[in-house]
């Protein structure tokens, strides 16, 4: 595996595997990498000649300072994970790379809707900071297969947002690859590193509370079912930020159960200081 820090060492690199014509498959993450990252490396690797996965702590999409710096950061073991599991290049920017003149949010992504709702409700700015990077990134790699996880739903519809925006959809293909998750059905993340024993105990019940909005749907009204589901993560110890039913093509609301439509629920909820989302198809 070949470590790069620099975007114009990178780009050197990449056109001379387009030349060869080569595909390009690229993981970008954020570091911290666990089994559902590995996931989409391997993804990339069956389907391209050439995988490029990054790390990059991108502190546009932090609106909160103090969630930035408890980050979990474990680059050595990162690097171990990617090598082992045959990446081919890892960029590794610092910040200045990404924004050599700053990050500055005033140039605002036409995102709509989207990022009104759920996390864009209660973090505000995070989206336009995520396309802020993700932008930049896109630009250097200039991907063919683009991987992303379904456990951040939201983030895959901003991205393919992002990528309508920028015009890139004919250029890039996106592939949203299914959560992970672990024994006890908690879904895999950077952020499960900052549970202690008795959280990492109770973390579970995220996805147990999805569970049950899956096996009620229809029983009730769908008002009552999230009602009671917030309910279930208080009593668990979790102070839910939202709990949803949504369109699974807009992420607008349900409000009535409809077999039609593909729908999703969707929970964000903290344990203390850490704050954990999931996802789960109700149809």
């Amino acid at each position: 595996m070949i470590i790069l820090k620099k975007a114009k060492d990178l780009l050197e690199h990449l056109n001379h595997c387009r030349q060869k014509g080569q595909s390009i498959g690229f993981v970008p993450t954020m570091g911290a990498l666990h089994d559902g990252h590995i996931s989409l490396l391997k993804t990339s690797i069956n389907e391209n000649p050439v995988t490029v996965c990054s790390i990059f702590v991108n502190p546009a999409q932090f609106n909160d300072l103090n969630d930035f710096k408890k980050y979990p950061s474990t680059l050595e073991e990162d690097i171990f994970k990617l090598e082992t599991n045959g990446c081919d290049l890892l960029f590794l920017p610092n910040a200045e790379e990404i924004y050599p003149d700053g990050f500055d949010k005033k140039n605002q992504y036409a995102l709509g809707y989207l990022e009104t709702i759920l996390e864009g409700e209660f973090r505000p700015g995070h989206f336009q900071g995520v396309c802020l990077a993700v932008n930049k990134l896109l630009q250097i790699v200039q991907p063919d297969k683009l991987y992303l996880g379904q456990k951040d739903y939201q983030q895959c519809m901003i991205i393919a947002r992002l990528i309508q925006i920028k015009g890139l959809q004919e250029k890039i293909e996106t592939r949203i690859c299914p959560i992970l998750r672990e024994p006890d059905g908690l879904a895999m993340s950077s952020r499960n590193m900052r549970l202690n024993k008795v959280q990492r105990a109770l973390a579970p019940a995220i996805y147990q509370t999805l569970l049950f909005l899956k096996e009620n749907i229809g029983k009730e009204s769908l008002a009552n079912l999230k009602k009671e589901a917030a309910t279930l993560l208080i009593q668990k110890g979790f102070k839910p930020d939202y709990v949803e039913i949504a369109d699974a093509e807009t992420l607008k609301p349900v409000m009535e159960w409809d077999t039609s439509k593909k729908i999703l629920a969707l929970t964000a909820a903290y344990i203390d200081q850490v704050r954990l989302i999931d996802n789960i198809a109700l149809n």
